[in-house]
């Protein structure tokens, strides 16, 4: 017996003998975990509808084929995701943002997917999944930031900043945040005229240009990225920003401003003091550094395995507790901490929604396969900003106390200036 219409691009598994049953291992683990909520599929057995939860909310029912649900019941925090991506789970009903609300309503499912730090084996294989050479460094940005940049044109905004962007109003477009989101950084470097000032992780150059349109000052972008450093230095012309392809580690020089945005993930907890020290370094006496990266609030924990292996290897998301302790023996003040919350939640919604509109043209670009893995990515990580205590955090760093204003009233006030000067000139 098969289920009723399946997405018309996956091949329907087939649900005979081979078929999920209420006594495998992965049904024995769903009704002890999900205690909310409407889950359903078919047992393969019976035909009927197995269902966990209590039968609240939107019912989600899936297709799974029984090689897929031991592999899962297995490890769920690998297989999960590469079954939807091999096409042997598919959504019959509901979303996979549906799908994710739904576990994470509940806290066992929550604690399922989290790490025991604990485990000896966890820490060592988080450190190992972490140590992130200038060898590795550069492979791992080739994997995810040189696919084709027409991808990243079809989902991002125009100016193709790819981190979480600045909803300051209710309503505002994702064009709008992620401009207000340059503009909320650009407040809290105090820029002056002539000034140098490097970004570090430059992506498409967006951000550098950004501070070089706002200030007469020049700008430095530092990328792994060959894609990225391509288009970043046709962006360029005529203006005062200039990119290189080099390491944060191998960059030379002073500078007065220093902004970093979305590359802290990629790091490496292993290198989180050279990463602080080299900051230490180019930073001038009365220098100001920024740092927008993702965050959790839960404490340290381990990469997804499928995002580490799928998406983004080598890359983590921090706790502050791990970060804080290395600025401090950088020996750098702390001058000011933003927490950013569900800002990047409804950033990775403007994203699913462009992406889903040319989903068709991403498939020509690459195939089929590539879509599901992209589909579960963006909705996951939407999910772990909604449900999973993920967050963003922006840290202000100066060398001297007094560099800074002791209140934080200069960065609203330079917002709303920022604001009324781009409401003036449209």
């Amino acid at each position: 017996m098969t289920l009723c219409a399946v997405q018309s691009d996956v091949q329907e598994p087939r649900f005979t003998s081979d078929h999920v049953h209420p006594g495998t291992g992965l049904s024995v683990l769903l009704r002890r975990i999900l205690t909310e909520g409407n889950l359903a599929f078919v047992d393969g057995v019976t035909g009927d509808l197995c269902r966990f939860g209590d039968g609240t909310g939107a019912e989600v029912v899936i297709g799974l084929t029984a090689s897929a649900a031991r592999k899962i019941a297995a490890n769920p925090d690998l297989a999960f995701g590469e079954a939807y991506v091999d096409g042997a789970l598919v959504l019959v009903r509901g979303t996979l943002n549906d799908l994710f609300a739904l576990l994470f309503r509940n806290q066992a499912a929550l604690a399922l997917s989290q790490s025991n730090m604990g485990n000896m084996a966890l820490r060592l294989r988080r450190r190992m999944q972490q140590m992130n050479s200038r060898v590795r460094a550069r492979r791992n940005v080739e994997h995810h930031y040189d696919l084709s940049s027409d991808l990243y044109r079809l989902f991002l905004d125009p100016d193709m900043q790819y981190s979480c962007a600045y909803y300051a109003q209710p309503g505002v477009s994702l064009e709008e945040a992620q401009l207000a989101k340059k503009r909320h950084l650009i407040s809290k470097m105090l820029l002056e005229p002539e000034q140098r000032v490097l970004d570090i992780g430059c992506g498409w150059g967006g951000m550098a240009l950004e501070v070089a349109r706002s200030a007469n000052v020049s700008v430095l972008g530092v990328t792994l990225s060959s894609e990225q450093l391509k288009i970043a230095n046709e962006r360029a012309r005529g203006s005062r920003a200039r990119f290189q392809l080099i390491d944060y580690r191998d960059v030379k020089g002073s500078f007065q401003r220093i902004v970093s945005v979305g590359m802290f993930e990629h790091v490496g907890l292993p290198n989180y003091d050279a990463f602080f020290q080299q900051i230490a370094r180019l930073l001038t006496e009365d220098g100001v550094a920024v740092i927008h990266s993702i965050g959790r609030k839960d404490g340290p924990d381990i990469t997804n395995p499928w995002i580490d292996k799928y998406i983004f290897p080598g890359g983590y998301i921090p706790a502050l507790s791990e970060v804080l302790p290395a600025i401090e023996r950088a020996g750098l003040w702390v001058t000011d901490i933003e927490i950013l919350r569900l800002h990047y939640a409804k950033t990775l919604a403007d994203w699913q929604a462009r992406y889903a509109a040319h989903r068709a043209e991403v498939a020509v670009l690459y195939d089929e396969r590539f879509c599901r893995m992209w589909d579960f990515y963006l909705a996951a990580s939407e999910s772990a900003f909604r449900h999973q205590g993920h967050m963003n955090f922006q840290i202000q760093l100066a060398k001297r106390i007094d560099t800074v204003p002791l209140t934080r009233d200069y960065i609203t006030d330079r917002d709303r200036n920022a604001a009324t000067l781009i409401a003036d000139a449209a």
